[in-house]
């Protein structure tokens, strides 16, 4: 009986964590609109920037930067700009991040255009840049 009951536990348990991280490291475009004051985070005006929020503590903040460091030197013309926020906690604020990593698409006008919690993958990155060089 108590296998039984263990099975079921681990069973709901990975269905909870499933549920609680699905969307986790999708990129999801922002609505249009004022956002706010972008002037301190270093965005480039001659297209578009991926500003990462992360730590030194945070591990899956390293494989962010590798994501975004692979995709913006294959396709040229994106900045990158990666915000510490035990350094920059009002940066964090401001773009309400609540969770590491978080990272920001701005296009070259500074409107934040798309948002991912998590690790976003490479080729979700590429597809939210490419219209943004355009």
């Amino acid at each position: 009986m108590s296998v039984i009951a263990i099975v079921a536990g681990l069973t709901l348990a990975g269905a909870v964590g499933w549920w609680l991280n699905r969307r986790a490291g999708v990129l999801r475009e922002t609505p249009d609109g004022a956002g706010p004051d972008t002037a301190d985070l270093g965005l480039a005006r001659g297209g578009p920037t991926v500003v990462h929020f992360s730590a030194p503590w945070c591990g899956p903040c390293a494989g962010v930067r590798r994501v975004v460091e692979q995709v913006c030197g294959e396709l040229g013309g994106v900045a990158h700009r990666e915000i510490d926020i035990d350094a920059d906690p009002g940066a964090a604020r401001r773009f309400s991040v609540l969770s590491l990593p978080t990272t920001l698409i701005f296009d070259a006008d500074g409107r934040q255009r798309y948002r991912a919690s998590g690790v976003p993958t490479a080729a979700a990155l590429r597809s939210a840049l490419a219209p943004l060089l355009a």
